[in-house]
């Protein structure tokens, strides 16, 4: 019987059947939640070329600092989660103080108003904060916030707000880090309420929570000394303030950084990103998906023309998410 060559002979096919295959096709996909295409490819790219020592984009591991939004980056954002506590945290205030009740914002707030809750910007949501948190201790303000999380809702989609993060942008933060970058919160909503969650939810242990903050002053506490928030705001995490909050809890500009479009909020962290000497990557979550999540855009637009005008990676739901939640079918 004729014995068929298999050897040299058949290696430039072999050799050109590898070649046509993507190098991301041979390992498994980093990113399974996210749709082949320029943005998921741009994403491998960037960290390709970070961690490819002797490349032109080299990263050295200790310069790769990626910061993350929360609030419709990290999970859902309609309503703001620290919105939904404040009503609770507003109920108890005016237990308290009778008068309230007549005031706004803490009127709409007590009569349910969703729709005041999801518009609200970060600096309304702080006001308030300083208005119930005044007083209380870290630990106090952490268990209420544990409590809250144990029970509430979400009030359209019926299931716990820690379940709305979303698969994609899990994904991704474990990709980073898996390729040596810190990975950071950087978001308006308050420190202390995001650090709650933030371990559980993201991986991101709660010293890389960066938030807005009320002021605090030392208390001897009769021997047992603790802080105690003042009803003064100290810094609010938004806008111009985020990049302020990395440069004073980091004290590294990122090279990596994710946002999304609502007000305008992340357009600085993300010009703080990519306008520097290396440039950074820039990410920009566009909420376009009716359907899976909720579709809404800015007024005038902003992110999406600064992404434009700065050449950030835009993010649409609807094309290049598989699925949104971790959960299918949600």
């Amino acid at each position: 019987m004729r014995r068929t060559r298999k050897g040299p002979a058949c290696l430039p096919w072999a050799l050109a059947l590898l070649l046509a295959i993507p190098l991301q096709a041979l390992a498994a996909d980093p990113l399974p939640s996210w749709n082949d295409g320029p943005v998921k490819q741009s994403i491998i790219d960037f960290v390709t070329r970070a961690t490819t020592e002797d490349g032109p984009g080299y990263i050295p591991p200790e310069e790769r600092i990626a910061t993350f939004d929360n609030d419709g980056t990290l999970w859902q954002e309609k309503p703001v989660v620290q919105g939904a506590f404040l009503l609770e945290q507003v109920k108890a205030a005016v237990k308290e103080d009778a008068s309230l009740a007549k005031r706004q914002p803490f009127k709409a707030v007590l009569e349910g108003d969703v729709a005041l809750l999801s518009s609200m910007e970060e600096p309304q949501l702080m006001a308030l904060v300083a208005a119930t948190h005044a007083g209380k201790t870290p630990d106090e303000l952490a268990r209420e916030a544990r409590a809250f999380f144990q029970t509430a809702r979400h009030p359209k989609l019926g299931v716990p707000y820690t379940q709305l993060a979303y698969a994609p942008m899990l994904e991704l933060l474990r990709y980073l880090r898996a390729n040596g970058f810190q990975t950071w919160i950087s978001s308006g909503g308050g420190t202390d309420f995001m650090r709650v969650v933030s371990e559980d939810t993201y991986g991101i242990p709660p010293q890389q929570v960066i938030g807005s903050d009320l002021k605090e002053k030392f208390d001897e506490g009769n021997g047992h000394p603790v802080l105690r928030r003042e009803a003064r705001l100290d810094h609010v995490n938004d806008k111009a303030g985020k990049p302020v909050g990395i440069e004073q809890h980091i004290g590294r500009r990122p090279v990596f950084a994710a946002g999304n479009v609502r007000s305008g909020g992340d357009i600085q962290m993300l010009q703080y990103t990519k306008e520097q000497p290396r440039p950074g990557f820039s990410l920009l979550i566009n909420h376009d998906d009716a359907e899976r999540e909720f579709a809404y855009q800015e007024k005038n637009d902003a992110s999406l023309k600064a992404a434009h005008e700065g050449g950030w990676t835009v993010v649409s739901m609807r094309q290049d998410w598989k699925r949104i939640f971790p959960e299918e079918g949600r």
